[in-house]
Parts: structure tokens; C-alpha cells; sequence
């Protein structure tokens, strides 16, 4: 192997040791290194024959990780979606999560707040367009908003 090759794997080893990573975002990332694209595509076909870098176990993490942090199923698919991760796929990990994105919603609400859901059309469109921004889907926001589970 060449020492660019080595360059390479070690590179994305390290990135991948901190977590998970995309194949499109490992890439991304080696091609800022200035590392040739033939020597990526190497590297990148390496890693995913040895099951070190997988779209589907970076799919799973990702997903879990943003709705923990109060992200909706909106805004974690096209930040998935960005990178790189298709369309399939996506559905498939935003279904499985099992997550309760109604109830999700209105944790999110209530945190951010504090308070009880308010009569004011201003501070109601405040705390919709909140949660719009955190990726939840209108009907999410409404029953957030009406205090209702689904």
C-alpha cells in the first residue's frame, strides 16, 4: 500500500473511532484532507467490506441521537438527506425508532417554555414556529399545542 492509502485509512479510522459517519460525509471529510479520489473510493470500499462504515448503522445512530436532542422527524430527514443517506433508507430508521413524535413534540415544548400552553396568538405562533423549526409536522405542533397525545 501506498503511504497516501495509509494517510487515508488512518484518517477515516480516526474519524470513525470518534463516531459514526456516512459513507458521503467519510468522504467529504478525506477529500478536504487532499487525498486523491481513487485512493478514497480504496479506502471508503475497504471500511464498508469490513463493516467499519455503514449507511445503515449511521442512519440508526443518527436518528436517535437528534430526537434525543429534541429534533423532529422532518428536520432529521433531510439533515439525513444531506448527507447522503436515500430516501428508503431514512423511512425505514425514522419507523423503526419507535419513537412517539406527538408526545416528542410536546416534551420539546414544554421544555423550551415552561409553561403551560398559552391563549396569546403571539406567543402561541412562537412556540409553533419552534417547534416548526425543530422539524415536527403540523399535526405534531397542533396536538403539542392542544395539550393532545395524537
Amino acid at each position: 500500500m501506498s503511504e497516501i492509502h495509509d494517510k487515508a485509512l488512518k484518517s477515516a479510522m480516526n474519524m470513525l473511532s470518534r463516531r459514526e459517519h456516512s459513507v458521503l460525509e467519510l468522504s467529504r471529510k478525506l477529500q478536504l484532507r487532499d487525498i486523491p479520489s481513487s485512493v478514497i473510493d480504496e479506502v471508503i470500499e475497504s471500511l464498508i467490506e469490513n463493516n467499519l462504515l455503514s449507511d445503515e448503522r449511521f442512519a440508526e445512530s443518527y436518528v436517535r441521537m437528534r430526537s434525543a436532542r429534541g429534533y423532529g422527524p422532518q428536520r432529521v430527514r433531510l439533515e439525513l438527506q444531506e448527507r447522503g443517506i436515500g430516501s428508503e433508507l431514512i423511512g425505514c430508521y425514522l419507523d423503526e425508532a419507535e419513537i412517539d413524535w406527538y408526545e416528542l413534540a410536546n416534551e420539546v415544548r414544554s421544555r423550551k417554555f415552561a409553561e403551560d400552553v398559552p391563549d396569546e396568538f403571539e406567543l402561541r405562533a412562537k412556540q409553533m414556529r419552534f417547534l416548526q423549526y425543530r422539524g415536527f409536522s403540523h399535526a405534531q405542533i397542533n396536538a403539542a399545542m392542544n395539550g393532545m397525545d395524537d
